[in-house]
């Protein structure tokens, strides 16, 4: 009898045990699953979608200073202005803030190696996606817009090829614009493809199918914008049609039309205000663009 007392008496403490391990994993867990569920609720009823801008190769965080002060002298509510620098450690320095209620702000991510190449375009993708993972963890957005000049189109492109599918679940893409962005470098024609282009049309079906797409050109020249050849920004199409929702080439001349000076063109701010913006974030009344868009 007393044996079985204290056989008894042992299985009960090992349950015991068990239940206080049980109940002490559960305890993390709870918290966790708590705020996974805050977060996601918040990023659910985020209402902020922000514009996300890269600029091309040898080009700082500041490239799109003048462009964003004629935006903002369009529009009746400012956009507020975040912008951000990959340093080669992997440190993220950051430069002004978004403000309270602001639904659009616009964000600048800049590289210290801001060098020219496809294998540095892959090193910037993935710096991207490192600042992309800060910036949903601390703004909880949704949703958001894209634009890359030059090769930050490139950029944008591998980025969303390579590394959109982690969040898409959760986040949208809209709308992308890319400015003299040279999809096949300095190539004039398709039939001579680079391994970047090669590459962009072979996982081109990693691109979201909702995504609208515009991709402006600039003509300095008859084939050129000074810079990269009109053949390449049209080699976009072999990457982005009937992959995408909708894909629009467009292309600017006369004044500032030249490759550096694209950004600054007035033509490329009514674009952006009438393609890329959200209508209800932007007071230009340029921008015709329906719902049905957006």
């Amino acid at each position: 009898m007393k044996k079985m007392t204290k056989t008894m008496l042992h299985s009960r403490i090992v349950l015991m045990a068990l239940m206080a391990i049980l109940i002490l994993m559960a305890i993390p867990a709870y918290f966790w699953m708590k705020d996974t569920n805050k977060y996601l609720a918040a990023q659910h009823n985020s209402r902020m979608s922000p514009v996300i801008m890269i600029p091309g190769s040898s080009a700082t965080q500041n490239r799109f200073n003048p462009l964003i002060k004629k935006i903002n002298e369009d529009s009746p509510k400012k956009h507020s202005v975040l912008r951000l620098e990959v340093k080669n450690n992997g440190k993220i320095v950051s430069q002004g803030w978004i403000n309270r209620g602001d639904n659009e702000p616009i964000i600048v991510i800049g590289f210290e190696n801001n060098h020219d190449g496809y294998q540095n375009i892959k090193k910037q993708a993935k710096m991207v996606n490192q600042v992309f993972e800060r910036l949903t963890d601390e703004y909880n957005f949704n949703n958001f817009k894209a634009f890359g000049h030059s090769n930050g189109g490139l950029v944008w492109t591998y980025w969303l090829e390579h590394y959109y599918s982690d969040y898409e679940d959760a986040i949208t893409i809209k709308r992308l614009m890319t400015l003299g962005t040279p999809y096949n470098f300095a190539e004039s024609s398709v039939s001579h493809p680079t391994q970047m282009f090669s590459d962009f049309v072979k996982y081109r079906y990693r691109i979201p199918k909702s995504l609208l797409v515009y991709s402006v050109a600039g003509t300095e020249t008859y084939n050129s914008d000074g810079l990269v050849p009109e053949g390449s920004v049209d080699a976009g199409k072999y990457i982005y049609q009937k992959q995408v929702a909708h894909y629009t080439s467009m292309t600017v001349t006369g004044k500032d039309a030249q490759h550096s000076n694209l950004p600054q063109n007035k033509q490329i701010v009514r674009l952006i205000e009438e393609y890329l913006l959200d209508p209800a974030d932007n007071g230009n009344p340029q921008n015709k663009r329906g719902s049905t868009q957006n």
